[in-house]
């Protein structure tokens, strides 16, 4: 054991000292030097400040992709200003755009277990060409409910979730394969499989752990291609392999003690757990070959048709699963101290760091050894027919006594990498193939993840890092029992890295990912074409305008442009009728979405992109005359964009009517 592992066979004491260790390094020598009363080097200074100041008129070099934690959103920031552009709803409704409120979006959140408006989003994930980031999509997890999700970065949408099967917590996801091939999902929790009433103290016999591949087509359509059973461990994140690499994918594992309880204690004993190599290219031979089970699974695939501006929920019964004991060059497992977290590939694709958060070393292994260990069969032993590499077989080198609670490594363009240090709040610099330490930075409380432009990639785009810290008392004014989560910026430019920015962040952010914004900004879609709406209840102009009845189900054919509705006053409603608006916005023009609302709604506004159509359904409870308006600024007559409903009693005979302006249609 090195010098300065940490000792966990006498678990609570362990994690204690660790606790304390933290708190002195947190408030001691922790906290070296504070950038914002040192004067010349400080992100005070005029040189600090004029490095993140984005001057009126001009736009940022990067965008940040940041993950909402338990809003199940994510925000979207400029580099290097910090400044929040906009909050994509993607697991969560969001009252603001009417997602997961209107009808078109509402089918998007179905899952095998109905309606679910939540979850808790970690790891965003953007979508590569030849290893590099490429711009077109962000694919995302839902922890809680286990799904992933990809948004359009053409509308900054969400275009599709799919819900993951066989799975308890979807933590090691959704990491993508170097051309997009795949994005995967290992389950956080093990789950009895298949899911059933037992004891939870049989959890060595009947939980299992899975891992699951994600297929993602050409216009990036995602299926489920294949699982893989594996031991109940808990799976916590993944990278997949690159150049020499590519075809293999790379997760962390921990508790390989099969713990059920106590966890922060009893799943804390082994000096060294595991990441689990995946040959993804050997699981397609055996798929081809037909060398897999199908099982019955159900689980929902939601997709959006930005033609007919609507989503659509399919269940699906059945997954097919690959069981590594009948599947011979599957799976391998590394031996990595200790508990680790993240997993990270350099971006030659040779080196594997593994971030074991119960040591004070980084353990890097080499692919080109791994392959020799497993042509030689070098094995320590065997998991459920999973082959265990011999530890000194596979390991590359060693980072030593680099810090106190590793979490995540990132890469530059110039052979270093960079790892945040939970425990010693801190990010160490350190070089790919010396492992020498060559660089501190103190993030002065506790980092989680880190984040450089293309840092998981073949190219990273480096310059800047960005540090998300969990906890940043007296960082910001206080705001009541909880404070703001941070993120801090960081210049990576030179041979010593410099702070540069704090900024308050949206959620629990707990992993980024940044691009430079010469790779999205010309791929934005600024209208959506009137004569590509496809949507079934579109009016392609006012003449379409109208109002039909069905029973007692009304369909109003409405339309939006600056600044009135059509129609703008409605009569003959009754009392428990289903009145759908659907909303068409006539304009074409960038930027002038409309908005419709109207009062005693049990959902929320609809914000309609030029050229699209939204839905909004409305049950009146009482009768009187209900004014409906647009909610989003459009023009300097935006207050006079509004109308009404008339609501009569249930049963009247009052005539249904409507108002286009000058024009009266009756019907």
């Amino acid at each position: 054991m090195k010098k300065f592992e940490l000792n966990i066979n006498q678990a609570h004491f362990g994690l204690f000292a660790m606790a304390i260790i933290g708190v002195l390094l947190l408030f001691g020598c922790g906290n070296q030097t504070n950038p914002y009363t040192s004067g010349d080097s400080g992100a005070l200074s005029s040189d600090v400040a004029s490095k993140v100041y984005v001057a009126p008129g001009e736009h940022d070099e990067f965008y940040a992709f940041m993950s909402g934690g338990f809003s199940g959103q994510i925000a979207v920031h400029g580099l290097p200003s910090g400044r929040l552009f906009k909050v994509i709803p993607v697991f969560s409704v969001d009252g603001e755009k009417g997602y997961g409120f209107n009808e078109e979006t509402k089918p998007l959140l179905e899952t095998s277990h109905g309606f679910v408006p939540w979850d808790d989003s970690h790891h965003p994930e953007l979508s590569q060409t030849n290893g590099e980031t490429d711009g077109r999509w962000i694919f995302i997890n839902g922890n809680n409910t286990p799904r992933i999700a990809r948004v359009d970065l053409s509308v900054f949408e969400t275009a599709q979730i799919i819900e993951i099967p066989n799975s308890g917590g979807n933590h090691s996801s959704p990491f993508t394969t170097e051309n997009t091939e795949y994005v995967v999902a290992g389950t956080r929790f093990g789950v009895p499989y298949p899911q059933k009433d037992v004891p939870i103290s049989s959890y060595a016999e009947n939980f299992k752990g899975m891992l699951t591949y994600v297929s993602v087509t050409d216009e990036g359509y995602m299926d489920i291609a294949f699982q893989i059973l594996l031991p109940a461990y808990d799976y916590d994140l993944a990278h997949s392999g690159k150049g020499n690499s590519h075809g293999w994918t790379f997760f962390t594992t921990y508790n390989t003690e099969e713990a059920s309880t106590l966890m922060e204690v009893t799943a804390s004993q082994n000096d060294k757990d595991y990441i689990a190599a995946v040959n993804w290219k050997k699981a397609e031979e055996y798929i081809k070959a037909g060398n897999f089970q199908e099982v019955p699974a159900k689980w929902a695939n939601n997709v959006y048709d930005e033609h007919t501006h609507m989503a659509t929920s399919t269940m699906n019964d059945k997954v097919k699963v690959l069981i590594p004991s009948e599947c011979p060059g599957l799976v391998y497992f590394l031996p990595t101290p200790k508990s680790p977290h993240g997993v990270d590939v350099d971006p030659t694709g040779e080196y594997i760091v593994g971030n074991g958060k119960l040591s004070a070393d980084l353990t890097v292994h080499s692919f080109t050894k791994m392959l020799k260990a497993i042509e030689n069969k070098s094995y320590e032993t065997e998991v459920a027919g999973v082959p265990v590499l011999k530890f000194d077989e596979v390991v590359a080198g060693v980072v030593q006594e680099a810090g106190l609670g590793p979490l995540h490594t990132e890469f530059d363009a110039k052979g270093n990498a960079y790892t945040s240090f939970f425990i010693s709040s801190e990010v160490v610099k350190w070089k790919v193939g010396s492992w020498e330490v060559l660089d501190r930075a103190p993030s002065y409380y506790s980092i989680g993840h880190l984040m450089i432009p293309g840092g998981d990639s073949k190219k990273p785009q480096g310059k800047y890092l960005v540090a998300m810290n969990k906890i940043t008392k007296d960082r910001y004014l206080p705001t009541g029992p909880e404070l703001c989560h941070s993120a801090q910026l960081y210049d990576i430019s030179g041979d010593k890295m410099q702070l540069l920015l704090d900024f308050p962040t949206m959620g629990e952010p707990h992993y980024a990912q940044g691009i430079s914004a010469d790779r999205i900004k010309p791929r934005q879609k600024k209208f959506y074409p009137i004569e590509e709406n496809k949507h079934p209840f579109r009016a392609m102009g006012e003449k379409d305008s109208r109002v039909e009845r069905e029973g007692n189900v009304v369909h109003v054919y409405m339309t939006t442009i600056r600044s009135h509705f059509a129609p703008d006053n409605i009569e003959g409603i009754k009392v428990g009728d289903k009145v759908y608006f659907h909303v068409t916005n006539l304009e074409q023009d960038w930027d002038v979405p409309h908005g419709f609302s109207i009062m005693g709604a049990n959902n929320a506004e609809l914000l309609i992109m030029g050229g699209q159509t939204e839905t909004l359904l409305w049950e009146p409870k009482s009768e009187g005359v209900i004014p409906f308006y647009c909610t989003d600024f459009c023009s300097a007559l935006h207050q006079e964009m509004q109308g009404y409903v008339r609501v009569s009693p249930r049963g009247s005979n009052i005539a249904l009517s409507w108002s286009l302006g000058e024009d009266e249609a009756v019907q």
